[in-house]
């Protein structure tokens, strides 16, 4: 789990004490699944969650009682709008719309789900794929009145794109095609042609009725001829993502902390494989190697660390890393990468610009883009790529990104936790896109006129001529060196970072 998706959970655990996460609980009912839906707009994903929460959750009675004297029905029908236990925002509730991402909790008895509803509207693309990043599983809406729709394939894409490998295409609104096993069949047909467009490792339809509960939590007494589990047998069989993680190791460093005397601990979070004391380590980045002596965390020390926990790793030697540093193992090590080819969504609605200045965002690294080339964008038609060298607002782009300095990055598909990344506006800090590298070099890319390089000497007769070649004053070099390049490509200066020489730690990078 991300650590901004457990910052999610427990900012919304905490309005919400009756569905506070308790880690033993959690271990009862074996972990926690992230849900999302998504679709096309008006398709019944805030009907369906609602249902999901009326039939399968222990709502406060309170609850259900406001949603039957509201009075609100769902269209056409009798039947409660068990939406109104999703919107939450009150211009959703006077559209009649899903525009942010809402956050909901449900335990059933083997499982604990965090749904988040995202947005069908096409301007609203980013927060589903905000959403996306976090999720287990999908839930893709169709009416079975229409079929897969544009918006279905571009939301399929991007569940893609961010490493989503569960997907379930719930058919809603069976009963307003007569339950007909026909309509279901040619849906499910095309949808099985668009995932095999996609690197999906679970691609199931559903056949549904989100109003009456059909094939939700329930069997389907109106279509016999389906014989497969319904919404919530399906998902509750569905593995996490920390399930699945890798066993290669990766800890990006978020911060250093140190207690005044003689404990320095790098912390962060476990994104794949585990961790053990004695272990040796190596920061990509500087190729410097220690061996871990201690893991502590607010509960005490461990022996070892796996996927998903928060830690801070103590090292035999105090090797030059700060916040951005990638640690491995020294056999199965990140690439320093200078150049990346990488699939991205585009979510800003300022369309792509040469001369605007970028920063690239991994886990834990801000890094100056000094050249951002996008190379073709998918067409959601026919889903094949098309040579283009621009891009707008939700474009499913291919590009190719050089980097001022090194960033420690893996390809996506091989460890996902140190292969997302984002495009952020040097000025503004705003999000302009979203995705993943699709491949890594530590070449870069010879420097073209206009780029300005930032020479290590320069910076140590200048700006740092204060400083001496200290641990922590090394991270302040590169912290400052880093903050110069930022304010040049804010100002519209391409600029590279010279590399630094190697860390001689006296220690055998071999460990």
């Amino acid at each position: 789990m991300s650590v901004h998706a457990l910052h999610k959970i427990q900012h919304a655990t905490a309005a919400s004490p009756k569905l506070e996460v308790v880690p033993n609980l959690v271990r009862e009912l074996g972990g926690i699944t992230h849900l999302l839906t998504c679709g096309s707009v008006d398709d019944g994903k805030s009907t369906l969650i609602g249902r999901l929460l009326w039939d399968a959750s222990d709502l406060y009675e309170d609850q259900r009682e406001n949603v039957r004297k509201s009075g609100r029905k769902a269209a056409g029908t009798d039947m409660p709008d068990f939406s109104m236990l999703l919107d939450g925002l009150v211009a959703e509730r006077e559209q009649g719309i899903t525009i942010d991402i809402a956050w909901k909790y449900f335990d059933t008895p083997t499982r604990r789900f965090v749904i988040i509803d995202s947005p069908g509207h096409e301007q609203y693309t980013r927060n589903m794929a905000s959403g996306a990043s976090h999720a287990d599983v999908a839930i893709v809406l169709v009416d079975a009145r229409s079929g897969v729709k544009k918006q279905t394939k571009r939301h399929a894409a991007i569940l893609d794109l961010v490493g989503v490998k569960h997907v379930v295409l719930a058919v809603n609104k069976m009963d307003l095609v007569d339950w007909s096993e026909d309509v279901f069949r040619k849906i499910e047909a095309d949808f099985r042609t668009l995932c095999w467009k996609f690197n999906f490792w679970d691609a199931t339809a559903i056949p549904l009725s989100a109003v009456f509960g059909d094939n939700v939590t329930t069997s389907s007494t109106n279509m016999a001829w389906y014989s497969g589990p319904t919404l919530i047998q399906h998902l509750e069989k569905t593995p996490s993502r920390a399930s699945e993680a890798g066993s290669v190791f990766r800890f990006p460093v978020q911060t250093v902390l140190r207690d005044g005397k003689d404990f320095r601990g790098l912390a962060g979070t476990v994104s794949s494989g585990s961790i053990k004391v004695g272990d040796a380590v190596v920061d990509t980045l500087s190729n410097a190697a220690a061996k871990v002596v201690r893991i502590s965390t607010f509960d005490g020390d461990l022996q070892s660390a796996s996927t998903g926990q928060a830690v801070a790793l103590q090292l035999s030697v105090d090797i030059d890393v700060s916040r951005g540093a990638v640690l491995s193992t020294p056999q199965a090590a990140p690439v320093a990468a200078k150049t990346i080819e990488a699939r991205l969504v585009w979510l800003s609605q300022e369309d792509f610009s040469l001369t605007a200045g970028y920063l690239l965002r991994t886990a834990t690294d801000l890094v100056p883009i000094s050249d951002l080339e996008i190379k073709s964008l998918l067409d959601l038609e026919t889903m094949a790529s098309r040579p283009a060298r621009a891009c707008t607002a939700n474009d499913i782009a291919v590009a190719k990104i050089s980097l001022g300095r090194a960033a420690a990055l893996d390809v996506f598909t091989e460890i996902p936790g140190t292969g997302t990344l984002l495009i952020v506006d040097s000025v503004t800090g705003a999000t302009i896109a979203g995705g993943v590298a699709t491949s890594v070099s530590a070449q870069s890319e010879s420097t073209v006129e206009g780029h300005f390089v930032l020479k290590r000497d320069m910076l140590a007769n200048g700006l740092n001529r204060d400083l001496s070649m200290s641990s922590k004053d090394r991270e302040e070099f590169m912290r400052r060196a880093n903050e110069v390049a930022i304010i040049l490509r804010a100002a519209g200066v391409a600029v590279a970072i010279e590399a630094p020489p190697p860390v001689d730690d006296g220690m055998d990078p071999g460990l």
